[in-house]
């Protein structure tokens, strides 16, 4: 798990902005999913070629946390990174060819993310239930125009809040939060079910998004809000 604290001089800038450090005092649960991102062998499988080792390691706060989000009925979405493709071609040209560069490192990659392929499963420890859902995407953020159907899906379910976790933090997971909140979702990032290369990547995401994004908590402090009654 990351050992990473908000600095005070972030809480500081954020309740002179707006008075208060959580911006939520209640989640309804039939209006709130929880969105679990690419926790998928590709990212969690030791020696897959874009390993996060600390992705394991919250694998048990996100089962946790899904199994009581479930019992208080919020929908829990899983979503995973997969790249069609043929040969060294894709449907990620910029990505394979400028962020990953080396030749024998795309072709690894490309194998890894098909669709149906080993890479693109959910990682054997996390706990699936039958009526959880499913969405692909095929770039960082889910709500990437074309990216997948996330969206499309969150609206026709009234799906009002999201609860983000998953890996990397400050990647596919922060780029999900950023668009999710430009879309007028309440977002929530959860600090302890996320998980990054570094602590120092890790918290500049959290610091970031806390100002300026939507929320940041851990997974009890969730479960405070979620259903609580307000007057």
């Amino acid at each position: 798990m990351h050992k990473v604290q908000i600095g005070q001089d972030i809480i500081d800038r954020v309740l002179a902005r707006r008075g208060r450090v959580h911006l939520f005092d209640s989640l309804d649960p039939a209006k709130t999913a929880f969105v679990v991102v690419d926790m998928q062998n590709t990212f969690v499988e030791p020696g897959a070629p874009a390993e996060v080792p600390v992705a394991r390691d919250v694998v048990p706060a996100i089962n946790a946390l899904a199994d009581e989000l479930r019992r208080r009925g919020v929908t829990v979405i899983w979503v995973n990174h997969a790249n069609n493709g043929k040969g060294t071609k894709t449907d990620w040209k910029g990505f394979f060819d400028h962020i990953v560069g080396d030749p024998v490192k795309i072709a690894r990659m490309i194998e890894y993310t098909k669709p149906d392929g080993h890479g693109a499963k959910l990682w054997k420890d996390l706990t699936i239930h039958g009526d959880d859902l499913r969405v692909t995407k095929n770039r960082y953020s889910a709500f990437t125009s074309g990216a997948s159907t996330l969206e499309r899906l969150l609206r026709s379910l009234g799906i009002e809040a999201l609860i983000l976790a998953g890996t990397k933090t400050n990647v596919c997971v922060e780029s999900t939060g950023r668009d999710a909140m430009a879309l007028d979702y309440k977002v929530v990032l959860v600090s302890d079910c996320c998980a990054a290369f570094t602590d120092k990547e890790h918290l500049a995401t959290l610091e970031t998004f806390i100002m300026q994004f939507g929320d940041v908590m851990t997974k009890d402090e969730v479960l405070e809000v979620v259903g609580r009654k307000v007057n």
